[in-house]
């Protein structure tokens, strides 16, 4: 298992991103960080603990009142992604960074931290829901962790999220 000081708070990472969108219901396929693949499956599950962090991109279809009248629906698209920690020491929370390119530049698009476990040994599980995209668009994200000191250092690996849509007609 990866375990991570972090300014007091010590962790054991995994993180998944999922990705929301249209498609069938399949399992969703988990590969390395660096390869995400887009694979529909019907809802998200919370991710295993596991040794390496892993990422994996799964569409999931959103029910709308559109889209029992209309032939072609255009569900709401979104990225969540997922970490779970093996154990935590003095943890305040994350926030989840987002970018364009694996380089960056990175954002914060957490409002607010979402809150960690402070200090135990049991597994956690957490997300964040990135409502805000664009089913063309590839994005990047990572996890930062937050102790209660308030130190702050990157938690999880570059994960990509591949985009939901092919490119439109030009």
């Amino acid at each position: 298992m990866r375990r991570v000081a972090r300014g007091g708070a010590l962790a054991v990472a995994a993180i998944v991103v999922t990705a929301c969108g249209s498609g069938a219901a399949r399992p969703a396929a988990v590969e390395p960080a660096a390869q995400a693949s887009t694979t529909p499956a019907p809802t998200p599950s919370p991710a295993p603990s596991s040794p390496m962090p892993q990422a994996a991109a799964t569409p999931t279809p959103s029910p709308t009142p559109e889209a029992a009248t209309s032939p072609s629906p255009t569900p709401p698209y979104r990225n969540t992604v997922r970490w779970a920690t093996a154990s935590e020491l003095d943890n305040f929370g994350y926030d989840v960074y987002r970018g364009t390119s694996a380089d960056g530049p990175f954002e914060r698009i957490t409002p607010d931290p979402v809150p960690g476990a402070g200090t135990t040994d049991e597994t956690h599980r957490y997300s964040f829901a990135d409502d805000d995209i664009d089913p063309h668009q590839t994005y990047y994200y990572y996890v930062e962790s937050i102790s209660i000191t308030g130190h702050r250092e990157r938690f999880t690996p570059v994960i990509e999220a591949k985009p939901k849509l092919p490119p439109p007609s030009p």
